[in-house]
């Protein structure tokens, strides 16, 4: 494995790439602490795909991505990557969509690994924001919406 930190906006984040794949995308514990890496071609993609998602010049991240988790999460990140930059959907859309329930998939989407490219912070509760299990909480979930374009009431 090896790992890429790099600044943004919604903090220190840590990419983690394992066999020519993106496997993990963390908020990284200590700032300024970058773990080892040997700055692969795809980390370096990775970073350069972030940067523009954050300067607002990237609106679909074109990686490849190996999340590891059950076939019903890795069903619930599928899903997910396909909402629309700009758009959310809720917990029960994306329940209906995979054929499960609301509570399933907002386990799910806490557990996802690779946050941000696989973008759990645009599924929300029926009745507001719901969680955001990323550092910062529902902070930077607002940030993330809001870079995106969308107004919350």
């Amino acid at each position: 494995m090896s790992c890429l930190s790099i600044p943004s906006p919604v903090g220190e984040l840590t990419i983690t790439e394992d066999g020519d794949a993106i496997v993990a995308i963390s908020w990284a514990d200590n700032p300024g602490e970058r773990p080892a890496g040997n700055g692969t071609a795809l980390l370096a993609e990775a970073a350069r795909q972030l940067d523009a998602y954050f300067a607002g010049k990237l609106t679909r991240f074109d990686l490849p991505l190996a999340p590891s988790g059950s076939p019903f999460e890795v069903g619930v990140w599928t899903a997910m990557a396909e909402i629309p930059y700009g758009e959310t959907r809720v917990y029960g859309e994306l329940a209906a969509s995979v054929g499960s329930a609301p509570r399933a998939v907002g386990r799910a989407c806490g557990r996802n690994p690779i946050p941000i490219v696989i973008p759990c912070h645009r599924v929300l509760a029926k009745a507001g924001l719901g969680g955001y299990s990323g550092s910062g909480g529902l902070a930077t979930k607002r940030h993330l919406l809001a870079l995106e374009g969308v107004l919350l009431a």
